[in-house]
């Protein structure tokens, strides 16, 4: 479940008076590199719409006037107003030109947190320079050094302050986060957070240079934070260490830390936040890819259920093409060749006369169209269903069989390689075997022009399915180089081998024709009991 961000009031006034409050009490913070203040206003120009600018700065203007009245306004309100109006009128102006050029309060991107974190310095360098302008005109020049020591104290404090305050708004007010990495993130912070402060405190009461070694080692938590909670943990882990360093140096009586210490602050904040932005992206494409990856395999899985289903139904189609087949040939056999048979018997009856009447010619000539009718009767019928394949088996079939007699008629060589138990496969591969076989041999016969045709077959098991493998090759003429259209030799070979889910490759050779074919069995051989 996702937790939704806070949601502003759509009232100036409310806006104005809660930045106000906002602002006094982290006024109350300020150190000498230390300006969170200076990170509410720019939170607040780039989060609040341009209309309710208004009310933020009056608001800004009546806090930081009750504090100069608290003091005595020692320059008056002159000098009051060259001192705080023109830092935030700038940063005002440079935050609504870098809007107008859609700069967005993200971190989503490590490209978005990179354009932020740049105009974070293009303001931060524009205010610096007017204050160091302003500095020049209304004060006593002092030396260079000191001049370039207080604007790199506010450059620095400034850009720290934005560094510190600014995720931290956008995580509260446009991120949205789920309760599950809420929880972890504050489960994490009183495992990691809470034993690094107590290091930092133990290690910052010893003598030097335990204390710098204790900050540089208290930056180790935010790195851990930036790898497992992103940008949100690393600006989480960011703000607990600056205000544990803080806080220590106050409860120790220390000094202040030095510039050094807070510039390594800076960089290793802003490397912190890059790398845990990375990380949050990184993330996201993994669960982007996570996502797709099971999309596609559901994808797969109804491509693979879509297969079999066609697969099926052109097994289903091959069937029933072979029940047709069977049934015709048992009708033309059944029919037209008893039909045959009776005409021979008839005429055989009527020779005797034919021979008394000086017709014999005529019985001979019936004789020889019905030898040649059943001749051709016979042809179809094994075209239509090869009864030698019933009777012989499938082994015996395509070696002594009508494939051996076309080829012999027509005079050339036929070499057979068989081996295996076709008992392994399904009738309706046994079949397939046969028909491609004999088309292919006719394909020889037909057009090739060769002399010599070859078959070799090997039945087997492979992970508990019968697998036979055929390899046809002859030394013919090869194939055209563009087939004739129309032309089914080939293409329905190949959609036979397709529709049993087998493989069909046409293999280069150096002549003729080179097919070789895998064929599974329909069944497992578990289930067949082979």
């Amino acid at each position: 479940m996702r937790l939704k961000p806070l949601r502003l009031p759509d009232s100036g006034p409310l806006l104005g008076a809660g930045y106000l409050l906002l602002w006094l009490l982290l006024w109350l913070t300020v150190q000498p590199y230390w300006m969170l203040p200076y990170g509410l206003r720019f939170g607040a120009l780039l989060l609040v719409p341009v209309r309710y600018w208004g009310w933020l700065l009056g608001g800004e203007l009546a806090a930081t006037a009750g504090i100069g009245l608290a003091h005595g306004l020692p320059r008056g309100w002159l000098g009051f107003a060259i001192d705080e109006l023109p830092e935030p009128l700038v940063m005002a102006g440079g935050l609504w030109l870098l809007r107008r050029f859609n700069l967005h309060a993200s971190l989503h991107s490590p490209q978005e947190v990179t354009r932020l974190l740049l105009s974070v310095v293009l303001v931060v360098t524009a205010t610096t320079a007017v204050d160091a302008a302003l500095l020049a005109l209304v004060s006593t020049p002092g030396p260079p050094e000191l001049i370039i020591g207080v604007l790199g104290e506010e450059l620095l404090s400034h850009y720290l302050g934005i560094l510190l305050i600014v995720p931290l708004m956008v995580m509260l007010l446009r991120a949205r986060i789920e309760r599950r990495a809420l929880a972890s993130l504050f489960m994490d912070g009183l495992l990691v957070m809470l034993p690094s402060m107590t290091i930092l405190l133990l290690l910052s009461e010893q003598a030097a240079p335990q204390p710098q070694f204790a900050r540089v080692l208290s930056l180790a938590p935010v790195l851990f934070f930036a790898f497992r909670h992103g940008w949100r943990g690393a600006s989480l882990a960011m703000l607990i260490t600056s205000l544990g360093m803080t806080l220590v140096d106050q409860h120790l009586g220390h000094a202040p830390s030095t510039a050094a210490a807070y510039l390594f602050l800076a960089v290793a904040g802003t490397g912190a936040l890059m790398l845990g932005s990375a990380t949050d992206a990184l993330r996201r494409s993994s669960e982007r890819v996570a996502e797709q990856n099971v999309y596609l395999g559901a994808v797969n899985r109804r491509l693979d259920q879509l297969a079999h289903q066609l697969r099926d139904a052109a097994r289903g189609n091959l069937q029933t093409d072979e029940n047709q087949r069977r049934h015709l040939a048992a009708e033309l056999h059944d029919e037209l060749g008893q039909n045959i048979t009776a005409i021979q018997t008839h005429v055989k009856l009527a020779q005797a006369r034919l021979l008394q009447a000086g017709m014999e010619d005529i019985s001979t000539s019936i004789n020889t169209i019905l030898a040649h009718m059943r001749r051709a009767l016979h042809r179809l019928l094994d075209d239509l269903r090869p009864a030698v394949l019933d009777e012989f088996g499938l082994l015996r079939a395509l070696d002594e069989g009508p494939i051996r007699d076309l080829l012999s008629a027509a005079g050339m060589v036929y070499r057979t390689e068989l081996h295996g138990d076709p008992r392994l496969l399904d009738d309706d591969t046994r079949t397939a075997i046969y028909r491609l076989v004999q088309e292919s041999a006719t394909n020889a016969v037909k057009h090739a022009k060769a002399s010599e045709f070859r078959l070799r077959l090997r039945i087997g098991e492979r992970q508990g399915v019968a697998v036979a493998v055929l390899d046809l090759r002859d030394d013919g003429t090869g194939l055209p180089s563009r087939l004739p259209r129309g032309g089914r030799g080939l293409q329905g070979m190949r959609d036979r081998v397709t529709s049993l889910g087998g493989q069909f490759r046409l293999r280069p050779a150096p002549a003729g024709v080179h097919l070789r074919i895998l064929l599974r069995g329909s069944n497992h051989l578990s289930e067949t009991g082979q």
